[in-house]
């Protein structure tokens, strides 16, 4: 017998028994499933067994890990059931792209065809296996026998990914007779899988399923056609350059030629920082450009190189934050916690911004204000603005999308533009790089270099800001008159170095410790790219510093 302490109180069970056996006995102790175990400290799959005393806690799906354990074993069962309707190697041909809302689009080689009537047939297979409560299994593979079975299963992508890991051995997840790699962890058997829709979607298949946050209820899917367009650009392009997962950006970097790739992405960044501007340049009546997006995004680099192109046309633009409406801080509204909420639109002066913005669409000369964040008040300074002919405005803020924001301003002399760090690239084909990670991790090196802000802290503010970015930002993506990815493919291996010290920073038992054991492991795929060689108006350099830019 082991003695396995949970909240403090000891149970005994046999040795060898399941994890998920004990989680069953707790799980009416949560209204969300149990997804994992925290086992001395460690994580651990329900599928294995207690080899001798310990303390045992429970993630469930609500948590971050264990929704993204829910959604790895539901885009398997996925697979499992293409493999099964279309033959072995079909899913050599399915590639999980990005997230729309709660859907995850996946795109179809030219040589797999999915109709309506595939699509519900890979449905009912999937129904079939929850229905079924199939295992799960994991092996460790030496990394040559590893490399030997993707080579053999045709998972070229998996091959190029592992030819560049360190590590002496890879685990395999395997499901009935299919195989696959997944990084990160798997839930125990189908019957988990409770909450999943499957549709056709433009030339591809959309994987619904429950978001972050929701526990195991399921939103309906709403189409975003402007952010999909977006996506889907990024990802053309870099097919285009051949560098769709992180195996094919190591080869570059491998080559030699990786300042050629730079040099590229950055001038079609340019390219289309230059159309936009060029749009607002046609559009008559223009005085505002409006620019949102989520934290990390890029909003400030953007915004001066959108000014540089807007001067090509004979514009005079003039930056404005809308941070600088703040209200002062003891006027600030609270969240549900009883903390300052400064992500609500009613942190905001509305009223004065309003105020001042119509009175410089009038001709007049107005005074803006500065919000000081140390005293936490709005300061005026003498700076003071009246608008010529030529003159416009380009105001950044989290709610610059939102009409709320600028309800006395006529639509015409409004141009809005959402920008977000769109990541084109995969692990590998089954393991997408969610947007958020990327974000994460710009926002980590750039809080610690401009504000000494350790790698926890900004962890353990992520999901209170993503919060917000869900309730005041996604909303209004569609109402933008244009969208530009900041992401730039090669952006990760430059981040890596000045990442990985803060994350290990991070020690043992600290709340944020399992997020940046996970951000370590993803940040291992990648080799290195040296930060000498990047422009120094380049988004990056937002975040590494040593741009052009005073920010």
């Amino acid at each position: 017998m082991v003695t396995i302490t949970i909240d403090g109180k000891e149970y005994y069970y046999e040795e060898g028994i399941k994890y998920e056996i004990i989680a069953k006995e707790f799980q009416k102790n949560y209204d969300d499933p149990i997804a994992l175990v925290v086992v001395n400290g460690k994580i651990r799959e329900l599928m294995k067994r207690v080899s001798s005393d310990c303390t045992l806690d429970f993630i469930t799906c609500r948590d971050m890990i264990g929704h993204k354990t829910y959604v790895r074993t539901a885009i398997m069962m996925m697979m499992k059931a293409i493999h099964d309707e279309y033959g072995t190697g079909s899913t050599n041909h399915v590639k999980v792209n990005f997230t729309i809302g709660p859907g995850y689009y996946c795109s179809l080689g030219d040589d797999l065809h999915i109709d309506a009537d595939g699509v519900e047939r890979i449905k009912a297979r999937m129904q079939e296996m929850i229905d079924a409560d199939i295992p799960f299994t994991k092996k460790s593979y030496p990394t040559e026998e590893a490399l030997a079975l993707f080579r053999k299963l045709g998972m070229t992508d998996k091959e190029q990914l592992f030819k560049y890991r360190r590590s002496s051995s890879i685990n395999i997840y395997c499901l009935g007779d299919y195989y696959d790699y997944y990084y990160g962890y798997m839930m125990p058997s189908t019957s988990y899988v409770t909450r999943f829709d499957l549709m056709q979607y433009e030339d591809g298949i959309m994987l619904v399923l429950p978001q972050h946050g929701t526990g195991n209820g399921m939103e309906e899917f709403v189409p975003r056609p402007k952010l999909f367009k977006t996506l889907m650009l990024a990802s053309e392009w870099a097919g285009d350059m051949g560098i769709d997962t992180v195996g094919d950006l190591n080869d570059w970097i491998c080559s030699g030629n990786v300042e050629d790739l730079i040099l590229v992405q950055e001038a079609l960044q340019e390219r289309r920082i230059g159309e936009i501007a060029h749009e607002i340049s046609d559009r008559d009546g223009v005085k505002f450009v409006m620019i949102a997006g989520p934290s990390s995004s890029g909003k400030t680099t953007f915004s001066h190189r959108l000014s540089i192109q807007l001067r090509t046309y004979g514009l005079t633009p003039h930056p404005i934050a809308l941070d600088n409406y703040y209200k002062d801080h003891k006027d600030t509204p609270l969240d549900e916690d009883g903390k300052p909420d400064y992500e609500c639109l009613e942190a905001l002066d509305v009223e004065q911004f309003n105020k001042d913005m119509t009175a410089l669409m009038n001709g007049e000369r107005v005074e803006l204000p500065a919000y000081n964040f140390k005293t936490g008040k709005r300061e005026y300074n003498g700076d003071f603005l009246e608008l010529g002919e030529d003159d416009i405005l380009v105001i950044e803020g989290i709610h610059g999308l939102n009409e709320k924001m600028s309800y006395s301003l006529p639509a015409e002399s409004k141009y809005k533009i959402y920008i977000s760090a769109l990541t084109a690239l995969n692990v590998d084909d089954h393991n997408r790089i969610p947007t958020t990670d990327g974000r994460l991790i710009r926002r980590m090196v750039r809080d610690a270099r401009t504000r000494g802000a350790s790698a926890q802290k900004t962890i353990s503010m992520w999901p209170s800001v993503r919060k917000g970015e869900e309730k005041y930002i996604f909303p209004f993506q569609e109402d933008a008159d244009a969208m530009f990815n900041s992401a730039l493919i090669y952006e990760l291996a430059v981040l890596k170095p000045y990442a990985e010290p803060l994350l290990y920073g991070i020690q043992k038992g600290e709340p944020e410790y399992f997020e940046a054991r996970r951000l370590l492991k993803f940040l291992e795929y990648f080799l290195t790219i040296g930060s000498d060689d990047l422009p120094n108006n380049s988004l990056v350099r937002e975040f590494v510093g040593g741009g052009c830019f005073k920010l």
